[in-house]
């Protein structure tokens, strides 16, 4: 079958989002093509708008239209903690919890040397340095994968170095969970991380 060139190019170009393979982007880029060409104007001008208005908050790493975005900028928040998550939508989760109001540093990664992902790819000196602005205490919420641990780990080192307090969240069983549903590794981090209980 004769593709035009421009489709190719199109279906190629899609195939650069994860989960994305050649069947996928095919449909996809039909389906733009065929059946909602204002959408797919749309999606060109959002992502050429993004490319160029998006970049990293100077302090938090995380993406802004701002050099210092409005969470960094908040009077509202507090300055004496300092969290490190691995993605934007880390720190969503975290916000929606609304368990915390101090201040974020997001890797945009994780430490994955399958991956080529080592120490130098993440913007570890940025950390060191918002953490010895702040002079807080850093809390690791990195995710329980190998690659998170690992990462936690790494940093936590980094810091103990610096002579900055690190603490890392809890495991455990989630709320309103049973047990006869969790799986034994979580159970026996639950039955390790316990603690005394009081009045």
């Amino acid at each position: 079958m004769n593709t035009p060139s421009s489709l190719e190019d199109l279906i190629g170009a899609l195939r650069c989002l994860p989960g994305v393979g050649p069947k996928s982007a095919q449909r996809m880029a039909y389906h733009l093509l065929q059946r909602d060409r204002q959408g797919a104007l749309h999606l060109a001008h959002a992502l050429d708008h993004a490319v160029e208005s998006v970049r990293h908050c100077s302090k938090c790493n995380n993406f802004s239209e701002e050099e210092i975005c409005s969470m960094c900028s908040s009077a509202r928040r507090e300055t004496d903690m300092l969290c490190v998550v691995e993605m934007p939508a880390d720190l969503l989760m975290m916000e929606q919890a609304q368990c915390y109001r101090g201040m974020y540093f997001v890797l945009m990664g994780r430490l994955s040397p399958l991956d080529g992902v080592g120490a130098r790819e993440l913007p570890l000196e940025r950390l060191l340095q918002r953490a010895r602005e702040l002079a807080c205490e850093v809390i690791l919420a990195t995710n329980f994968t190998v690659e998170g641990e690992a990462t936690a780990h790494y940093i936590a080192t980094l810091l103990r170095a610096q002579g900055i307090k690190v603490s890392r969240i809890a495991r455990g069983l989630p709320v309103g969970g049973e047990l006869e549903h969790v799986d034994s590794g979580t159970l026996a981090q639950a039955v390790l991380e316990r603690r005394a209980v009081t009045e």
